[in-house]
């Protein structure tokens, strides 16, 4: 390994730390919403009819799989999401986002939103943007 690739990954843990507490920091000062809620709250918005399995929301969020049934049930608690039985397998569950959640979860993108923009995206050009995209893309590929 180069020390350009140890440089390569030591970054990106070290942006990855620094910047996602800030992050968190932002939107729950300004929403009251951890990251971790917005995280499951964002994958439910994009799933069809806003409903996941926890199995399937637990590969999409970026929050650990053992965690996101504890995400799902203080969301479930805050009325921001429903946890109902999968009728076909009493096994495993589905989370689906209410009205109420999908109402937080737009209420809080534009904090998001900002906050990658001032915390990340104002400090690389366009095209550093599109080369992480495309690598971590491939990382993310081939898992």
């Amino acid at each position: 390994m180069s020390d350009t690739d140890v440089t390569a990954w030591a970054a990106l843990l070290r942006v990855h730390a620094a910047v996602v507490p800030v992050l968190d920091r932002e939107l729950q000062a300004a929403c009251a919403l951890p990251l971790t809620w917005y995280d499951v709250l964002l994958e439910l918005n994009y799933a069809p009819e806003g409903r996941l399995s926890m199995g399937e929301l637990g590969q999409r969020a970026v929050v650990s799989r053992t965690r996101v049934s504890r995400v799902v049930d203080a969301l479930a608690e805050a009325g921001l999401v429903t946890r109902e039985s999968n009728p076909e397998d009493r096994r495993s569950a589905y989370a689906t986002l209410t009205e109420a959640g999908r109402e937080r979860f737009r209420s809080a993108a534009p904090v998001y939103v900002d906050g990658i923009r001032r915390h990340f995206l104002s400090l690389i050009t366009g095209d550093e943007s599109r080369t992480i995209a495309v690598a971590l893309q491939k990382v993310l590929e081939a898992r």
